[in-house]
């Protein structure tokens, strides 16, 4: 079985093969406490204002949350992905193109759909008809990497299409906001981390345009 701190290398491997321009723009955290570890950084290229990426492990679980967000300009979604790893039985899988614009149902029409079993995740409400979510085992995350691929693939084709160039924040403004009234995971990162440094990370790194 998987180191828990290594579960998701592999869907971290296939975003920097589909994006093999992407520049670290700045360590934001590198935290140890509890036993848990975490790491936030901010990556960049001429086409993605910025991909925030979050890991969070200790010795059974990890969890990996990442948003690409394009640079604005182009009427185009973000990619969203939380790959979550509570321990050994328990995996939840979600990934999607999420757009900022309030109510704006996107789908992409080679992309299977969401059968609608998760209502946590509405599509519609910056989440897309394509969203993808899957409950597995520690030792069955990578039977799901192949659609992974092809999700990212598709968004680097809208990139490159688009191509858009903006760096209008406020495109983001809702969907932060959103986002960050969504999230479940102050709470945990305050038993972790203490609060001060949860409302940072959920504020200024996370959600940082809302």
């Amino acid at each position: 079985m998987q180191t828990s701190n290594s579960l998701w290398n592999q869907y971290k491997t296939a975003i920097w093969e589909t994006f093999p321009d992407l520049e670290n723009i700045c360590d934001w955290a590198d935290w140890e406490e509890n036993n848990t570890s975490l790491s936030a950084k901010i990556y960049s290229t001429k086409h993605i204002l910025k991909s925030r990426e979050v890991e969070i492990w200790d010795n059974k679980s990890c969890i990996y949350n990442n948003i690409i967000y394009p640079r604005t300009g182009s009427n185009l979604p973000c990619f969203g992905m939380d790959l979550m790893g509570f321990f050994d039985k328990k995996v939840i899988i979600v990934f999607d193109f999420q757009h900022p614009v309030e109510n704006y149902l996107f789908s992409h029409p080679d992309l299977p759909k969401a059968d609608g079993s998760f209502r946590f995740f509405e599509p519609g409400n910056h989440f897309s008809e394509n969203v993808y979510v899957a409950k597995c085992t520690m030792s069955e995350v990578n039977e799901h990497l192949d659609t992974f691929k092809k999700y990212l693939t598709t968004y680097k084709d809208m990139l490159e299409c688009e191509q858009p160039t903006g760096n209008d924040f406020s495109t983001y403004c809702d969907f932060d906001s959103y986002m960050k009234k969504l999230d479940p995971v102050s709470g945990y990162l305050s038993s972790k981390f203490g609060k001060e440094k949860a409302d940072s990370l959920v504020n200024d790194f996370l959600f940082c345009y809302g």
